[in-house]
């Protein structure tokens, strides 16, 4: 590993990248001019990238597993090109190094949870299908075709307010939507910009439910939240409320979730998250038939994939590799490895 200092001071990094969508910006990345070396081998065998690894100052990865982890013995920084740091194996990784991460999507996934919660309320969907099947069904035709409601007749209730369910909360009250949520300290501050209708602790949960029109789950997935959302809390909505998952899928009970979305005892749901990644043919991953369902959005997990999302990641990484090579403080730090004492 090279240590010449590089034009503008600090040591020259090795930089091993091996996430395939950060590697498509990396001219952002080398921003340093070339001070650094790097290796984007995203698409190396194991064998070679595990070679790259082992030389490795700074690891950027969307996910790091055991073998990897052992293999970057000498990293120092392990960046995570998303928020989400779940795939990052800690315990296999050697002492002293930082795990740090990036976001920068929470604009496009509030945009999202929008487009999706007028495409369900307008019957977008299904109402293309049957236009592309011939049928032309509208209010001046067929009684029983409801009216749309506008965003500002809904009540949109946010489960976690982070980074997302904040700007989630933002954007659908810049558009006259009524915001609630619930949180795991209620007493806290709220972020710049938000404005709430009411806040609740997690043991709320049930009121935010039976309240609103549009729920928003927008929480991390770790002990707690893994079921969140089952049976018991499907029941508490509105039969003519609608469900909309951005944080994860194992965070709401799939085959609850179905059963809901079958029976009608909500009106529909907006999946961006899954409960698994496709695989054997089986898109989109999951163990119940959601496309057979009319009352359903389905996409794949892209909600958050506009170009800034990641030109400002690249940038975030950046700037946290220039940090290290001068011996500066890192930014978003997630997790740091303790050195064993001496």
């Amino acid at each position: 590993m090279s240590t010449t200092a590089p034009a503008g001071g600090g040591q020259s990094l090795q930089v091993v990248v091996t996430d395939p969508i950060i590697s498509r910006f990396e001219d952002t990345l080398r921003t340093d001019c070339g001070a650094h070396r790097w290796d984007m081998a995203a698409s190396w065998s194991r064998e070679r990238r595990a070679a790259a690894l082992a030389r490795a100052d700074v690891v950027v990865c969307s996910s790091l597993p055991p073998h990897e982890a052992e293999a970057a013995a000498s990293a120092r920084l392990v960046h995570v090109t998303g928020a989400g740091y779940d795939k990052i194996s800690f315990p296999h990784l050697a002492p002293g190094v930082v795990v740090a991460n990036t976001f920068h999507h929470a604009r496009p996934i509030a945009e999202h949870v929008l487009m999706v919660t007028l495409m369900l309320s307008r019957n977008v969907a299904r109402a293309d299908r049957e236009l592309r099947n011939g049928t032309w069904r509208t209010i001046a035709t067929d009684s029983t075709v409801p009216f749309h409601p506008v965003l500002g007749d809904l009540v949109m209730g946010v489960v976690g307010l982070g980074s997302i369910g904040a700007e989630v909360a933002r954007v659908a009250a810049a558009m006259g939507m009524t915001v609630r949520a619930v949180r795991r300290n209620p007493a806290a501050p709220l972020p710049g910009g938000v404005s709430l209708d009411w806040v609740g602790g997690t043991a709320d949960l049930p009121q935010l439910l039976a309240g609103s029109d549009v729920v928003v789950v927008t929480v991390p997935l770790d002990g707690e939240t893994r079921g969140l959302i089952g049976a018991a809390e499907l029941a508490a909505m509105k039969p003519s409320a609608f469900l909309v998952n951005v944080a994860r899928g194992a965070v709401v009970d799939q085959a609850a979730l179905y059963a809901a979305l079958q029976q009608r005892t909500i009106a529909g749901a907006g999946l961006d998250v899954w409960w698994g990644v496709p695989a054997d043919g089986v898109v989109p991953p999951a163990e119940w038939p959601f496309t057979e369902l009319d009352n359903v959005v389905l996409t794949p997990h892209h909600s958050g994939h506009a170009r800034q999302t990641f030109e400002r990641r690249a940038r975030d990484i950046a700037a946290n590799i220039s940090r290290l090579s001068r011996g500066l403080e890192l930014h978003n730090v997630v997790r740091q490895i303790p050195a064993p004492a001496v």
